[in-house]
C-alpha cells in the first residue's frame, strides 16, 4: 500500500470515545514494551506517527490511527507490567474486551512479540482470548534484526509451540530497525481488509 496519509484519529478509554468511521480495523496488541509503536511507524514510514516510550506502561488508551482514510490501525494498550495495579489490570480487561467483542469495524487483531524470547504466561493469556474471540491469531515477531536467520527459524518454531499454532506463515518476524518484514505485514494486512491497490 503506498502510504498518501496517516494521522493519529483520537485516543480512546471507552467506546463512546471510538471514532465514527466505517473504514475496516487491525489491532495490534503485545506487552508494554515490545514495539507496538516502533511497528507501527515502520509500516506508516513515519517517524513519530505513534509515540514510543522506554517508560513501559505507557500505553493506557486505544489509539487509533487512520491511514489513506482507507482503514485504522488500532494500537492496544500494552500488558504484563509488573507495576501495575490491580485496579489498573481491571481497567485494561473491561478496555480490550469492549473493544474486541463491540467494535464491528475490527477486522484481525495482531499480536506482537520478542521474537528473542518463548511467549510468556501473558502472552499465552492474551493469545487465548483473541482466539476465543473468533480472530484467526497472527503474531509478528518483533526485534528479528537482534537474531540471525537460522535463529529466527529457531525462534518461530518456539513461539508456535508455545501458542499452539500449526499453520505456516502465521508468525511474522520484523524488525523496525531494518524494516524487514514491512512487505509480509502489508500484504497480510491488505488480504484481511480485501484491499486492491488503484492502478
Amino acid at each position: 500500500m503506498i502510504i498518501r496519509k496517516a494521522e493519529l484519529l483520537i485516543t480512546a478509554a471507552w467506546k463512546e470515545q471510538y471514532p465514527d468511521t466505517e473504514v475496516p480495523e487491525i489491532a495490534f496488541v503485545g506487552k508494554s514494551n515490545v514495539g507496538k509503536s516502533s511497528m507501527i511507524n515502520a509500516l506508516v514510514n513515519r517517524k513519530s506517527l505513534a509515540r514510543t516510550s522506554s517508560q513501559p506502561g505507557k500505553t493506557q488508551t486505544i489509539n487509533f490511527y487512520n491511514i489513506n482514510d482507507a482503514l485504522n490501525f488500532v494500537d492496544l494498550p500494552g500488558y504484563g507490567y509488573a507495576k501495575a495495579s490491580k485496579t489498573s489490570l481491571d481497567k485494561w480487561a473491561k478496555m480490550i474486551d469492549t473493544y474486541l467483542h463491540e467494535r464491528k469495524q475490527l477486522k484481525e487483531v495482531i499480536m506482537l512479540v520478542d521474537i528473542r524470547h518463548e511467549p510468556g504466561k501473558n502472552d499465552l493469556q492474551m493469545y487465548e482470548w483473541i482466539k476465543s474471540c473468533g480472530f484467526t491469531g497472527y503474531v509478528i515477531g518483533a526485534k528479528a534484526d537482534k537474531l540471525s536467520n537460522s535463529q529466527q527459524i529457531r525462534s518461530i518454531a518456539a513461539i508456535k509451540k508455545t501458542l499452539g499454532i500449526k499453520e505456516n506463515g502465521m508468525v511474522i518476524p520484523f524488525s523496525s530497525v531494518s524494516k524487514s518484514g514491512t512487505e509480509e505485514i502489508w500484504n497480510l494486512i491488505e488480504r484481511l481488509i480485501g484491499f486492491e491497490e488503484q492502478k
